[in-house]
């Protein structure tokens, strides 16, 4: 039988394992690639969520295991490759959802899809309004065949977007880097969308436009920040980078009313 020192040692190795895993879970795809981000002169997607957030307050993360020690065959998918939690925003709370560019490209992995669900299913049963930090290539193609199959996969995003919005919580998408593909419909069902200078929203890239029709365009003229403000229309603001993005957000965040309260939350503060 374990002694008490013994079963003690026993759970303190444990947290020691567990602060390990998350000290490098927290690092996504590794500092090569956080740097490869900042080359972009973009933030991280935690960098993001830190300067998003009221001062002072901090992000209760949803998920930050999901994935673990899956798809090793693929390089792995450090938190699924996305971040999500609840976060005070100017002051009222949302559901925060950000794609991790620095896990392949913020591709969808399935898990990554279950971890999104989970995220919109708590914030539609809490009335909890999102804020979406997009910046993804879009589905991991290797692995499609097990991200499209049935009702509860990447369709049902949009789905939840709707759903959503039909009972009135509001949506906040932010475009800060890639938006392609079925990703693409996202911020578009979202209230309120702002993009940054040198992303991309198109549903094919350059390189396919190419190969399918022979019309060669770059990645701003096919869906750039300029396109999608003075042409499209599809875009509500344009930002010249991360830092006033998700000083936008907060500026958007500000104007929204706080639902009502319950008499003992309002007694209790």
């Amino acid at each position: 039988m374990a002694t008490p020192g013994a079963n003690r040692q026993a759970w303190l190795d444990l947290v020691e394992t567990y602060r390990r895993d998350e000290a490098a879970i927290v690092l996504g795809g590794g500092q090569d690639n956080i740097e490869k981000q900042h080359a972009k002169r973009r933030l991280t997607a935690r960098e993001r969520i830190a300067q998003l957030i009221d001062p002072g307050s901090e992000l209760f993360e949803l998920g930050l295991l999901a994935a673990f020690e899956m798809y090793e065959e693929w390089g792995g998918a450090p938190s699924a490759g996305v971040v999500t939690g609840i976060g005070q925003v100017a002051g009222r709370q949302f559901m925060i959802i950000a794609n991790d560019a620095t896990v392949k490209a913020g591709s969808f992995f399935p898990m990554t899809v279950k971890k999104t669900l989970r995220a919109q299913r708590i914030a539609l049963g809490n009335r909890l309004p999102l804020v979406y930090l997009v910046d993804s290539a879009g589905v991991f193609l290797p692995l499609q065949d097990e991200i499209f199959p049935d009702e509860d996969d990447f369709g049902r995003i949009f789905r939840n977007n709707a759903r959503l919005s039909a009972l009135g919580v509001p949506q906040i998408a932010a475009i800060m880097g890639s938006c392609v593909a079925g990703g693409a419909y996202l911020p578009v069902m979202s209230d309120k969308i702002i993009m940054t200078e040198g992303s991309g929203l198109y549903i094919a890239g350059p390189s396919l436009v190419k190969a399918a029709i022979g019309q060669d365009l770059s990645g701003e003229d096919l869906g750039g920040a300029r396109l999608h403000a003075a042409l499209s229309g599809t875009i509500d603001f344009r930002e010249p980078d991360d830092a006033t993005c998700l000083r936008r957000i907060r500026e958007i965040a500000s104007l929204q009313g706080h639902p009502p309260r319950a008499p003992l939350a309002a007694e209790s503060e």
